[in-house]
């Protein structure tokens, strides 16, 4: 399948391509910064959260993204990454961690606005940091991030720039500015082909990340970031007003019943369990 883009957007910045760099391709690797759900507690005698010690760090999914574009530049020495994230201050803290793992540039777009920001939001500010830093091939997204899991930002991204969005892709190749990606839908899979620029979103099969080593760490902080601030972006007040507001997230728990079967030989306890896991349904 070939889909043709509907139309493909540059920032003036991004100016006409030297002859040299033609069969150059610049990949952006799109991340979020997040809680640790694993310090995250709920609240004894309520099911409030409780996130005052929860570390952050950066979307399970979009591990998955940054080291398969990692892997596509170890494939062709013309592949650039850099990594995009939009968070709060504390969200520096990520770049980091996100170099250390292969882009050889960081930006950060820091806005308090991140905390509250639905897709509508994040994708506005995303497509306006795109424009901003102008140079873009390939734009790659988890499905979805490990907090939300929305799956908005990456097809609205694309939207927004006019070009085509390729979905739930579980592995992809780039040859002569086409990107094929093969796509997981439900038992089956589909084969397409789009032309350069596009945004990819991708399943965590796609690939599995490394942990980086002492020296890609240590390596890290001497890559480049560059920051942005929300005015520095020039989007309109209403495109970073979110459309859905969180009143509050409330913790989920499971009741077990916990039953235990003492009396009766070995025989007649696993027909108790039996009897009672059919007559619950659960066989």
């Amino acid at each position: 399948m070939l889909l043709q883009p509907l139309k493909t957007v540059f920032s003036d910045n991004r100016g006409q391509a030297k002859p040299e760099e033609l069969n150059h391709m610049d990949i952006v690797a799109c991340y979020k910064w997040v809680l640790d759900e694993q310090d995250i507690k709920i609240v004894p005698g309520s099911l409030l959260l409780d996130t005052s010690r929860a570390k952050g760090k950066i979307s399970d999914y979009d591990k998955n993204v940054i080291e398969e574009a990692v892997l596509q530049a170890e494939k062709d020495d013309t592949v650039t990454v850099t990594a995009l994230t939009f968070g709060n201050a504390k969200a520096k803290q990520s770049l980091k961690d996100a170099l250390s793992r292969g882009p050889v540039k960081g930006y950060w777009v820091n806005d308090a606005a991140a905390d509250i920001a639905d897709g509508f939001v994040t994708a506005n500010v995303l497509t306006a940091a795109l424009r901003k830093i102008g140079t873009y091939d390939l734009i790659l997204f988890g499905e979805g991030s490990s907090d939300a899991y929305g799956q908005q930002v990456g097809p609205r991204v694309a939207a927004l720039l006019g070009i085509p969005a390729v979905t739930f892709v579980t592995k992809l190749e780039l040859s002569e500015g086409k990107v094929m990606a093969t796509r997981k839908i439900g038992d089956c899979t589909e084969d397409v082909t789009v032309n350069l620029p596009a945004v990819i979103t991708l399943l965590p099969e796609v690939c599995k990340p490394r942990i980086p080593g002492l020296k890609q760490v240590l390596g890290a902080s001497k890559k480049p970031v560059q920051e942005f601030k929300l005015a520095d972006l020039d989007l309109a007040a209403e495109n970073t007003l979110p459309k859905n507001k969180i009143k509050s997230i409330q913790g989920y728990v499971m009741d077990r019943k916990n039953e235990i079967y003492i009396d009766g030989t070995v025989d007649e306890k696993v027909n108790t369990l039996i009897a009672s896991l059919t007559k619950d349904g659960l066989l």
